[in-house]
């Protein structure tokens, strides 16, 4: 299954700068392992905003939740889902 992603990261500006600095580390060791796995194949920055568009490639919403759910970054995410289904005028049927 599909899903279209939006994350939006709100830190708190008096976040500690050495607790912020190993919470963006774990999240791109985490971001980069699910991308090595197929589960994150696709994944851009928002242009001028702290925030991401990404396609998440799961067997399930549940699955998908575990992985949103695990992210380190996640307490300080707000999170838009969009699942996603072929559209019929698409020249490759294929993901």
């Amino acid at each position: 299954m599909l899903f279209h992603i939006r994350m939006d990261v709100h830190l708190p500006h008096n976040l500690d700068p050495q607790r912020r600095a190993a919470l963006v580390e774990r999240e791109k060791e985490y971001s980069q392992q699910l991308q090595r796995a197929g589960k994150w194949p696709h994944l851009w920055r928002i242009v001028g905003e702290y925030a991401n568009y990404s396609i998440f490639d799961v067997e399930s919403a549940d699955e998908l939740h575990q992985l949103l759910s695990s992210l380190p970054l996640f307490p300080f995410l707000n999170i838009e889902v969009t699942p996603l289904a072929t559209h019929p005028s698409a020249i490759s049927l294929t993901r």
